[in-house]
């Protein structure tokens, strides 16, 4: 039984990939929007293989004209949208003053103008029917920036305030319109091996390094349930918390870690060739060179997914306190 058509922008590789397996593998169909040829066949036949309708686009989300025209092309040959998630990202490793400016233009263009251009196509259809969701796949680092991806964290930076902006519009139209942010950890993807970087060493996400199914079950089970914001991974949540509390110090953290946490010298791989302008050829399905040190669990996001075994456990974990309480005062 179909749950419906789902949109996944980013879909081809990386945390994308594993969230349209993972739709699939929920009944959902799925619209894969990406540049790259190889990569979208190969999803294609993820969503095929588990016995759902796919349908893959070439689209270069920066340019609005063309998710608009993809957008159009789903409805036409899927059905009604029903879901869309917004993923794609591109990145530039170096200090800020090291980075081109074209090139730190470029990777906001796709992480946040991309994201705008993808809700914009997403709820122009949903809000005339008054049904449908958004996801933001949002990042830790939206809200704590770190150093040499000044680019990747403004740019999700922009998208978290232009997210609860277009929440409070649609709360005030009285639109049944969901619109939700999944905020991710570091992930063990490909973005790694094709970002365009100036680093002496081969980039690496900030540990802990979480497989990229462990965030794209988080985005399935928000699709389940919607929730207005979710943080996935246990230090996704220090993260957050750390900055609300006690900024100043991860200032003078971040500044004497996040250099040599964002760089492996025991990696040998070579780098592919950087995806910022033009597509990495290839099909290079979800994980990266981080297998031996990613986490495939969080008990954290098992959370996500089972709240009412949570809420039954608090209820009765209440429910015994107060018993005991009443006993006590019983006694007296």
């Amino acid at each position: 039984m179909s749950r419906g058509v789902a949109v996944v922008t980013g879909g081809s590789a990386g945390l994308g990939r594993a969230t349209v397996r993972e739709l699939a593998r929920r009944g959902w169909d799925v619209a894969v929007l990406a540049r790259g040829e190889d990569g979208l066949a190969g999803a294609v036949r993820d969503i095929e293989g588990l016995g759902r309708r796919g349908l893959g686009i070439s689209t270069d989300v920066a340019d609005r004209d063309a998710v608009e025209s993809a957008a159009a092309r789903v409805e036409d040959e899927l059905g009604l949208i029903d879901l869309w998630v917004n993923n794609t990202m591109v990145g530039v490793f170096g200090e800020f003053l090291d980075t081109e400016a074209e090139d730190f233009e470029r990777a906001t263009d796709v992480v946040y103008l991309g994201t705008v251009n993808g809700t914009r196509a997403a709820l122009s259809r949903m809000v005339p029917r008054d049904r449908g969701h958004v996801i933001q796949i949002g990042s830790a680092i939206a809200h704590r920036g770190i150093p040499l991806q000044a680019a990747y964290c403004g740019a999700k930076a922009a998208v978290r305030g232009f997210t609860e902006s277009i929440v409070t519009e649609l709360i005030h139209n009285d639109s049944a319109v969901q619109v939700s942010t999944v905020d991710m950890p570091a992930l063990n993807t490909i973005q790694f091996n094709w970002v365009k970087t100036d680093l002496p060493h081969h980039p690496q996400p900030v540990a802990p390094i979480y497989q990229p199914e462990v965030g794209a079950v988080a985005v399935a089970d928000v699709a389940d349930k919607p929730r207005r914001r979710v943080w996935v991974g246990e230090s996704t949540v220090a993260t957050i918390l750390g900055t609300r509390f006690v900024n100043p110090f991860m200032d003078w953290y971040l500044a004497k870690t996040g250099y040599d946490g964002q760089q492996a010298p025991q990696k040998n791989e070579p780098m592919l060739a950087d995806n910022l302008y033009e597509p990495t050829p290839g099909d290079r399905g979800a994980h990266g060179i981080f297998d031996d040190e990613a986490y495939s669990t969080s008990p954290q996001v098992w959370l996500i997914g089972h709240r009412p075994v949570m809420n039954a456990a608090a209820i009765a974990g209440g429910a015994a306190i107060a018993l005991t309480a009443l006993r006590l005062l019983r006694r007296r």
